[in-house]
C-alpha cells in the first residue's frame, strides 16, 4: 500500500495502544491471584493455571497468527484480534468459576497473539527505514511501560473494585481499538494472499510448543521433564515437516538462509532468558531476606521496566542512523554487567546498590531490544513481516519461560520445596549467586549472536 494513504502517526498510537495493555493483561492478573484463589478455594497448581493460561495461549498461536495475516490480511487479523480480547474480557467479568476463567484467559492469549503479531509488521510495512527504528522504539516503550505501572494500575483497580475489574478495562480498550483500526486506517497487507495455510504444520506446532514450554516452566518435578521431552520432540518433528512444505506455515528456512534473522532471534531469545526471571528472584529477596513489603518491594523494582521505557525509545530512534548490531550488542554486554553486579547481593545489602543495578540492567534491556527488533523486522521480505511479527513474540514468551525454568531449578536445587525462611537465607542467597551468574555466562553468548548477525542490509524493507 502507497505510504501516502495510511495516517502513520495514528497506526502507530493504535499499536502502541495494545501493546500496552497487552503485558499489562498478563502482569496485573498476578494480583488478584490470592482474591480469586479465595473466591473459588483454589490451590497453588490451579491458581497457577490462572496466570500460565494467558502467557501458552499467546505462545502457541503467535507464529500461526502471523503467518495468516500474511495470507488474510493484517488489519483484518489486528481488527479481529482486538475484538476477541474484548469478548473474552467481558465475558471473563462474569466468570461463574476458575474453570470458566481459564477458558476466557486462554481467549485473551489468543486475542492478544493476533494484535501482538501483527502490530510490529503493520509498523515495518508502514514506515520506511529511516523511520522504522523511533516506531518500534515508542512500541517497545509502550510494552515496557504497561509491564511498569501494571503492579500500580492493577492493585488500584483491585482495592477500588475487586479483581473482576481487571477484566473490565481490556474489555472497553479492545471495542475502541477495533473501532479505531477500522476507521482509521484504510485498505489492507497480504502480501502472501494465495498461498495455501499449512495446517498440518500448526497443528503440530499448537501442542508441541504447549507442552514444552509448560513442562520447562514446572521443572523439576519429574512430570515436568516427561512433558520438556514430549513437547521438544514435537518441535523438532515440525521443524522437519516445515522443510518439507511448500508453504509452511513458519519458514524454518530463514533460520539457515538469512543469517541476520536467524542471530537476531537467538539474541533475543537469549536476552529474555537472562533477564526475566531477576524480579522473581529479587522480589523474594527483598521481601524474605530484606523484610520488605510487597508494596515497597514492587517500589524498588519498577525502577528496571522505567528505565527501560527511557532508554527503549531512544535506541529505537539511535538504530535509524547507527548500525542496529552495535546497539544491540552493547546492550546486551551491558546487561551482562548488571547480572554480574547482582551476584554481590548479600543479606544487608543496601537498597541504593540495587536500585543503580536495576537501573544498568534496564539501561541494558532498553539498548538492546528496539535495534534488534529493527534488525529482524528488515531482514526478512513484506511477504514474511507478519511472521517475523510473530517469530519476535515468540521469542519473547520462550525465553520468559525458560528464564523462569531455570530459577525454578536452581532454587530447587538449594532449598528443595522449602518456604524461604531464616534458617536457609544462606542458601537462598547462594542459589541467587548462582542463577544471576548462569545468567551472566548466558548473556556472553547473547552478546557473540548479537555481533555475529552481521551487518543490516541496505535495502528498504
Amino acid at each position: 500500500m502507497p505510504e501516502k494513504t495510511v495516517n502513520k502517526n495514528v497506526l502507530l498510537i493504535l499499536v502502541m495502544v495494545t501493546s500496552f495493555f497487552t503485558p499489562f493483561i498478563g502482569a496485573a492478573v498476578n494480583l488478584a491471584l490470592p482474591g480469586i484463589a479465595g473466591e473459588f478455594d483454589l490451590n497453588a497448581v490451579a491458581m497457577s493455571w490462572i496466570a500460565m493460561s494467558y502467557l501458552l495461549s499467546s505462545a502457541m498461536f503467535l507464529v500461526p497468527l502471523g503467518k495468516l495475516a500474511d495470507i488474510m490480511g493484517r488489519k483484518r487479523i489486528v481488527l479481529w484480534g482486538n475484538l476477541v480480547l474484548a469478548v473474552s474480557s467481558a465475558l471473563g467479568v462474569f466468570a461463574p468459576s476458575a474453570e470458566v476463567l481459564i477458558a476466557f484467559r486462554v481467549g485473551q492469549g489468543l486475542g492478544s497473539a493476533m494484535v501482538f503479531s501483527t502490530g510490529m509488521a503493520l509498523i515495518t510495512e508502514v514506515f520506511p527505514q529511516r523511520e522504522r527504528g523511533r516506531a518500534i522504539g515508542y512500541s517497545v516503550t509502550a510494552v515496557y511501560t504497561g509491564l511498569a505501572l501494571s503492579p500500580v494500575i492493577g492493585g488500584v483497580l483491585i482495592s477500588w473494585a475487586g479483581w473482576r475489574s481487571l477484566f473490565v478495562v481490556p474489555a472497553i480498550i479492545g471495542v475502541l481499538a477495533a473501532i479505531a483500526t477500522h476507521a482509521a486506517i484504510p485498505g489492507e497487507w497480504a502480501e502472501a494472499r494465495g498461498e495455501k495455510f499449512d495446517l498440518k504444520g500448526t497443528l503440530l506446532y499448537i501442542p508441541s510448543m504447549c507442552l514444552f514450554m509448560y513442562g520447562f516452566a514446572h521443572l523439576p518435578a519429574p512430570a515436568a521433564f516427561a512433558l520438556t521431552s514430549v513437547g521438544l520432540a514435537g518441535l523438532v518433528l515440525f521443524v522437519r515437516t516445515e522443510l518439507g512444505t511448500t508453504s509452511p506455515v513458519f519458514e524454518v528456512r530463514l533460520f539457515a538462509t538469512n543469517r541476520l534473522f536467524a542471530l537476531a532471534n537467538f539474541a533475543a531469545l537469549i536476552n529474555y532468558a537472562t533477564t526475566f526471571a531477576v524480579t522473581f528472584v529479587l522480589s523474594l529477596y527483598l521481601q524474605y531476606i530484606q523484610g520488605m513489603s510487597p508494596r515497597e518491594a514492587g517500589m524498588v523494582l519498577i525502577a528496571q521496566p522505567l528505565v527501560m521505557a527511557v532508554v527503549a525509545s531512544r535506541s529505537g530512534k539511535w538504530s535509524d542512523r547507527i548500525d542496529p548490531r552495535l546497539l544491540a550488542s552493547a546492550g546486551m554486554a551491558v546487561s551482562a554487567v548488571g547480572l554480574l553486579m547482582l551476584t554481590l547481593l548479600r543479606d544487608d545489602t543496601p537498597t541504593a546498590f540495587l536500585l543503580v543495578t536495576l537501573g544498568v540492567l534496564g539501561m541494558g534491556f532498553g539498548l538492546f531490544s528496539s535495534p534488534n527488533t529493527n534488525s529482524i523486522m528488515g531482514s526478512v521480505e513484506k511477504r514474511h513481516l507478519g511472521l517475523a511479527s510473530g517469530t519476535v513474540g515468540t521469542m519473547r514468551l520462550t525465553g520468559q519461560m525458560l528464564s523462569m525454568g531455570l530459577a525454578t531449578l536452581v532454587l530447587h536445587l538449594f532449598i528443595g520445596d522449602s518456604p524461604v525462611h531464616a534458617g536457609n537465607h544462606g542458601a537462598f542467597i547462594r542459589a541467587a549467586d548462582t542463577i544471576f551468574i548462569v545468567f551472566a555466562a548466558l548473556s556472553g553468548l547473547g552478546v557473540w549472536a548479537s555481533w555475529s548477525r552481521g551487518r543490516r542490509p541496505s535495502r528498504d524493507a
